[in-house]
């Protein structure tokens, strides 16, 4: 733990309670002691953490223009790093630590705590399942009286939090960002300001933040065309989410607001923190990709640079577009059409007419294409070839080495090309490490291919198969959690709740818990 301020300190407490916290440090030795005392941890000096090989994670929560430098220092050292928001101060450094946590294999998490809020996390699954229709506007507030800095200012203190949720309900290309600020106690620092954000397709945005309110204020109003959700972290957790199925209708061209019945939206509670902080940890020991990764700290940058730049200069600022990060040795063949937010790797190749979803993660050494259709939200591990022939729907995980044919009887000299047999992965199936997948076959949705398993036949949807051939094994939830074996009329899965049943010898979820 590197800083052990008023926020650092409730992240010590989280990492201890979570049986983490290895040791601490703060450049004020007092505090640090206190700190130490308090945890029963060691205080130690920066340098001994960083040549720590036991520390396998360090937590950044220095003051915000030391985020940087500390940051880059523990990747170097071979780290994993959580920072604090902001990621950085300005876009350049950012874009450096996302490229050397690349080029290291290092998680870097940036803490936009309230991604981890259940409230927030209901929310964004209701919105994601079309429960208010299409989204078209989307406001919040976070006003306090105090605590006032002197470091930074509101908007970079306050609004990456709004700025990370907006970013992550509207999905979309920021087009442009307007700011006003006002000063009233320092020069150069805005006490308040007002952010409003226009995106590509459509929707917008604004953001209300101030240390000069008389009361404490967190709300979020998101505007869909059949209906309102409101997270207000104010409230009681039974009143934290609630749903205002409120809409207005055309009648001969005039528009009619028609008001529904209000009702709160069950939120389990739980400590954001704490999510947050075991998110961290669970990142670390599974090796995958962060809900508020470097690239996720970068987007929110850009745009908090953005509101900067418009407050300073009284104009709008024109986002310039950025849909998608390529490692400086990828390769991408036009045309290809490639989505916001796709992350591409070292050394991995997209060639020609092939088409990659938003959010997708391409791991290092991986080609794909040409003619190749590949899902949003795909993670495509290192060294892993998707051929032509071959379509990953939403949510395809492919594993490490991971491999794919498209035709039967190969020769080297013999090409057949007109023999290609098609390969389709549904939505949110995985398949492991190592495996092979014989082209002409689907893998079903939700379904759990194992490391090292030869598939030759269809895979049903939720089967989990392993094994050469493989053979289905048992069932998988679409949450990842296997279900109990034996031959049963129905089954719910023990993490999430969702039901399931076997008709005809297909498994089919039965219910759903509310999302």
């Amino acid at each position: 733990m590197l800083g052990c301020g008023n926020w650092g300190q409730n992240l010590v407490r989280n990492y201890s309670q979570l049986g983490a916290l290895a040791a601490v440090h703060d450049p004020d030795a007092i505090v640090a002691g206190a700190i130490s005392a308090q945890f029963h941890v060691p205080a130690v000096t920066l340098e001994d953490i960083l040549a720590d090989a036991s520390i396998d994670g360090i937590v950044v929560a220095a003051p915000a223009e030391r985020h940087a430098a500390l940051a880059d220092r523990s990747l170097r050292a071979g780290k994993h790093v959580f920072v604090e928001k902001p990621l950085a101060l300005n876009v350049p450094q950012a874009e450096d630590l996302c490229r050397l946590a690349a080029e290291l294999g290092r998680v870097l998490m940036v803490g936009h705590l309230l991604q981890y809020h259940p409230a927030f996390q209901k929310l964004l699954a209701l919105c994601r399942n079309g429960t208010i229709g299409r989204l078209q506007y989307v406001y919040s507030n976070r006003l306090n009286f105090g605590r006032i800095r002197t470091e930074e200012n509101i908007l970079w203190s306050f609004a990456p939090h709004d700025i990370s949720m907006i970013l992550a309900l509207l999905g979309d290309q920021v087009e442009t960002v307007t700011a006003i600020g006002h000063n009233h106690f320092h020069r150069n620092l805005a006490d308040v300001t007002t952010t409003h954000l226009t995106f590509s397709s459509g929707p917008a945005a604004h953001i209300h933040v101030s240390w000069l309110h008389p009361f404490k204020e967190q709300r979020l109003v998101v505007i869909g065309d059949a209906g309102m959700l409101v997270f207000d972290d104010q409230q009681d957790w039974e009143q934290k989410l609630k749903i205002y199925p409120h809409r207005v209708t055309l009648k001969d061209g005039i528009p009619y607001p028609k008001k529904g019945d209000v009702r709160a939206i069950p939120v389990d509670a739980a400590e954001p923190l704490a999510l947050e902080c075991q998110h961290f940890l669970d990142t670390i020991s599974a090796g995958g990709v962060a809900l508020t990764d470097g690239a996720e700290g970068l987007a929110v940058l850009r745009v908090l640079d953005a509101a900067q730049r418009a407050m300073e200069t009284r104009r709008p600022v024109v986002m310039a577009a950025t849909p998608y990060f390529a490692h400086e040795t990828a390769e991408i063949d036009a045309p290809a059409e490639i989505g916001e937010g796709t992350r591409i790797w070292h050394f991995s190749h997209v060639l020609k007419n092939s088409v990659i979803g938003q959010n997708c993660n391409i791991g290092q050494n991986v080609v794909i294409g040409p003619d190749v259709r590949i899902g949003n939200r795909c993670k495509i591990q290192n060294n892993v070839s998707v051929y032509p022939g071959v379509t990953l729907e939403d949510g395809v995980f492919c594993g490490p080495s991971m491999v794919f044919t498209n035709v039967h009887n190969p020769r080297a000299e013999i090409e057949r090309k007109s023999e290609y047999r098609p390969t389709l992965v549904k939505r949110g199936a995985t398949i492991g490490a190592n495996a092979t997948v014989v082209c002409g076959h689907e893998i079903g949705r939700y379904a759990f291919v194992g490391a090292g398993a030869v598939v030759t036949h269809d895979v049903p949807d939720h089967a989990v198969v392993a094994g050469n051939p493989a053979r289905v094994i048992g069932h998988v939830c679409a949450c990842g959690v296997r279900l109990p074996d034996g031959d049963w009329a129905d089954a719910v899965c023990s993490a999430c709740g969702d039901g399931y049943a076997r008709r005809d010898g297909v498994l089919v979820r039965t219910s759903a818990k509310e999302a």
